[in-house]
């Protein structure tokens, strides 16, 4: 039986497949841009990793481009591991100047290739048909990513395929419009990174200066002087392991039993170097949880978390995931608390921490820990020193929050410039639809 011959649509049925209905556009684009799908103005491959079995395809000079790779964003030019000859030859080639985006676990985190290279399955690239930095930037908004988000399969881990990737909304712009918005973002990004680099390069020196203060306390550099005036010698000071300053608190809160709302920590409730920066009450609370006191010190102790810690001004209960220090005097818990930021102490609670998923280190371990402790005045004395040295450093940090505003500053830009908000446009250029055809004719 003889196949059917399949009709040829024209160009202009072929241009009204490839338009997305107005009902289903996502928002309003100038009147001579025009909304499609991603398949039809690019080329969408998924990459592959070359059997590990085989160590003849590794070890060369071809770029091997993995997630991790797509941190390089505009600039992706070096990978985490090259390929030999052999390698390349089984491989999916990408040209340069294609838009990798991750399609598996962190979905959406994209980078735009300077190199010819290759990536694993989890990179799905696009190989643009008309301006690759126009859709490079595109593949940056917040709304793609949302909508491949939206398209993930309901996995443990989330993955959007190459074909669910190809069905995503496209603003075409005119070609002309097109390098002028990359002209345009690329202006802004320039002074937003310039401002970026030197916050950056602010909080790492301040950083260096915090750790060289700390290092100063407690070898004793910090109150040489303090300790001259007071006819106190170095040798006052004393080797001593953690558990003689302090015990651990395992009293436990049963929400079963007890029902008055207290003040709650989480380890979401601690930041970073900042300490605790905000509280929960207990209505919440289902499980078992540990109580604390006032001036006691909060330890989390699972790996990510080992630097998050503070000493506590008021009552009331925590995870189970941190650990409860009490001390005999406030000073001394003031003084360990600030000792838990030393490299040296995070190295050793990261070393001798355990377990599969989530590797934590136990009180006893931290009950061992060696330490030389000064007399109680002393101490005093460090902490007076630390807290006034380090108010600053409070202050500058608020410039991490400055880095988070260049980063939506940047997101904004973005999401005007493919709303032809960026005062770019000429409504009087032809019409994205003729590029549109243009690009359909060759298919």
């Amino acid at each position: 039986m003889a196949k059917k011959k399949q009709i040829e649509l024209t160009i202009e049925e072929k241009l009204q497949n490839a338009l997305v209905p107005k009902e289903e556009q996502p928002y309003k684009i100038p009147s001579n841009w025009c909304w499609t799908y991603i398949h039809n103005i690019a080329i969408v491959v998924t990459g592959k990793t070359p059997s590990k079995k085989n160590k003849e395809y590794y070890g060369g000079k071809f770029p091997f481009f993995k997630p991790a790779d797509l941190d390089a964003g505009r600039n992706m030019q070096y990978a985490t591991e090259y390929l030999s000859e052999k390698g390349k030859s089984i491989s999916v080639i990408i040209p340069e100047k294609a838009t990798g985006i991750c399609c598996i676990g962190t979905i959406g985190k994209c980078g735009y290739f300077l190199v010819e290279g290759t990536t694993n399955q989890q990179i799905n690239t696009v190989i643009s048909k008309i301006n690759p930095l126009y859709s490079y930037y595109f593949f940056n908004t917040n709304s793609f990513v949302r909508e491949l988000i939206s398209k993930a399969s309901a996995t443990t881990i989330a993955i959007v395929n190459k074909s669910k990737l190809e069905s995503c909304l496209f603003p075409v712009a005119p070609l002309n419009e097109q390098q002028r918005i990359v002209n345009r973002i690329e202006s802004l990004f320039v002074k937003l990174d310039r401002a970026k680099e030197l916050i950056e390069n602010t909080l790492a020196q301040f950083k260096q200066n915090k750790m060289a203060i700390l290092h100063k306390a407690f070898t004793g550099e910090l109150t040489a002087k303090w300790r001259k005036e007071n006819n106190i010698d170095l040798s006052s000071w004393k080797k001593c392991e953690l558990k003689e300053v302090f015990k651990v608190v395992k009293d436990k809160y049963n929400p079963q039993t007890e029902n008055q709302i207290v003040n709650y920590i989480g380890l979401e409730n601690i930041e970073t170097s900042k300490g605790i920066i905000s509280k929960s009450n207990s209505s919440e609370v289902k499980s078992i949880k540990t109580k604390f006191k006032k001036d006691d010190v909060l330890y989390g102790k699972l790996r990510p978390y080992l630097n998050k810690h503070d000493v506590v001004n008021f009552d009331g209960i925590c995870s189970t995931d941190i650990l409860v220090f009490r001390f005999n005097d406030i000073n001394t818990a003031k003084y360990i608390n600030y000792y838990f930021n030393l490299p040296m102490f995070i190295q050793y609670a990261v070393e001798n921490s355990s377990g599969i998923n989530l590797p934590r280190v136990s009180e006893k371990t931290i009950s061992k820990y060696k330490i030389s402790l000064p007399t109680l005045e002393e101490q005093q004395e460090i902490v007076n020193i630390l807290d006034k040295l380090l108010a600053k450093y409070n202050k500058i940090k608020n410039l991490e929050q400055q880095l988070e505003k260049i980063e939506l500053l940047k997101k904004a830009i973005l999401a005007k410039a493919f709303r032809g908000e960026l005062g770019t446009n000429n409504p009087d250029e032809e019409s994205a639809e003729n590029l549109l055809k243009e690009i359909l004719a060759e298919k």
